[in-house]
């Protein structure tokens, strides 16, 4: 079995991020409020538990790539499995994660750091999050924006009017936009790409479907 080979310099950088680089802006500036017409809205992506979730997967940070094969599958109601392998199928991560369980199957030494782990918990937590509970509703002339709490912070889904399909995820602050999670979807079941982009620190990670069945 070939030897894994891990960018330990983007390991590396990501450790050294001093998180004070977040982007200032107002997420719904351009659209007006509305009374809410969904209470509750459920994410229709990576929710079907007979489904196995398969993506080649790109990871950027200051300008370094890491690729290789993510996998997901939910295992139960509220948990969800996700692998992440070489192309050559060599294991570097293996997690279970809820909203508010986390557990470590396997991980390879070189990503075993904490802000790493912490960053990637963060991330997939609000990637497989199926319901939000809307506080507040915004729209303008093409989109719908259902804004819900998170702790002191914010999601918030923002949904085409012209096919009812959720494109975006923004998790902010009152005034920062810290990650978006953007959807490309044909069939608004399967995620046919989805990236996922920090802006308090310089990563990017891309998932690109290729075998979801």
């Amino acid at each position: 079995m070939q030897k894994s080979k891990i960018p330990f310099l983007v390991i590396n950088l990501l450790l050294l991020v001093v998180l004070n680089a977040c982007v200032s802006t107002n997420v719904i500036k351009d659209f007006k409020a509305t009374p809410i017409t969904k209470p509750i809205f459920e994410v229709p992506y990576f929710s079907n538990s007979e489904t196995d979730y398969v993506y080649k997967t790109n990871i950027f940070v200051y300008g370094n790539k890491m690729s290789g094969i993510f996998i997901a599958k939910k295992i139960n109601e509220s948990t969800h499995r996700v692998v992440f392998t070489t192309e050559f199928g060599n294991k570097l991560f293996d997690f279970e994660i809820s909203e508010t369980n986390f557990k470590i199957n396997a991980i390879v030494p070189e990503l075993d750091k904490k802000i790493f782990i912490t960053t990637l918990k963060r991330d997939f937590r609000l990637l497989f999050k199926k319901q939000f509970t809307v506080q507040e509703q915004f729209e303008n002339a093409s989109q719908i924006v259902y804004k819900s709490e998170d702790g002191n912070q914010f999601n918030y889904l923002f949904v085409s009017k012209g096919n009812n399909k959720l494109f975006k995820i923004v998790h902010a602050s009152n005034r920062k936009e810290k990650i978006s999670i953007s959807f490309a979807s044909e069939n608004n079941i399967i995620a046919n790409n989805s990236i996922i982009q920090h802006y308090n620190i310089p990563l990017k990670i891309e998932l690109f479907n290729i075998l979801s069945r």
